[in-house]
């Protein structure tokens, strides 16, 4: 589905994820990554299989992203700053690995790719986001609702916190990524009350105060 599901995105963003780029980049991480990192899963039982989940996952830093796509089973896309996606040959790169740009300054010049999360969600695909914005080693940063608390409240689809947690083991360094039960917004209750809720989750699971 993913070489035909670039035709249908709305707008002029050319997102177009390639398993075969996906596949080949997990395996490169598996070998690259091991010396270094232990990784560890918990709570993939509560991964959706065959339809749109919202993944809102905790930021510790860089790594994350990798290990979170190597703890997963299934391809994803991921929602990232717009920055990364300046140069035209990282940003093909990105792109086929599932990157989104987000503009998160200027949401307006992000219709695009705000359009293209909510296709891809309706077309059954798994979304990472990163409530946080940015990094937060070791602490909880607050939620940045804007756009996230849009899409919780206009797409009924469960919603995956997830924890991230690193300890140093000798020459490693242990990685656990905690996957929590699926959350789903209530409409009676207000889309930050929802993401209170996410985030207090996305806390505990990261074994972190809020």
């Amino acid at each position: 589905m993913d070489h035909q599901i670039k035709k249908h995105i709305p707008g002029a963003l050319a997102l177009e994820r390639k398993k075969w780029v996906c596949d080949a980049t997990k395996a490169l991480i598996r070998i690259t990554f091991s010396p270094f990192y232990l990784l560890e899963t918990r709570g993939s039982e509560y991964l959706p299989k065959g339809k749109a989940f919202l993944m809102l996952s905790k930021h510790q830093c860089w790594q994350d992203i990798p290990l979170i796509a190597v703890a997963t089973p299934r391809p994803l896309y991921y929602m990232a700053k717009h920055e990364l996606f300046e140069n035209s040959i990282v940003s093909r790169l990105l792109k086929s690995q599932g990157g989104i740009p987000l503009n998160r300054q200027k949401p307006l010049k992000s219709r695009d790719s705000i359009r293209a999360m909510i296709h891809f969600l309706n077309e059954g695909e798994g979304v990472v986001v990163f409530p946080e914005g940015t990094y937060y080693p070791n602490r909880m940063g607050p939620g940045k609702g804007g756009i996230l608390k849009l899409i919780i409240s206009r797409l009924a689809l469960p919603l995956i916190p997830v924890g991230v947690r690193y300890r140093k083991e000798g020459l490693r360094t242990h990685v656990m990524i905690s996957f929590g039960e699926p959350i789903y917004h209530q409409k009676q209750i207000s889309s930050d009350k929802t993401l209170d809720q996410l985030m207090m989750e996305i806390s505990e699971l990261s074994g972190l105060k809020a």
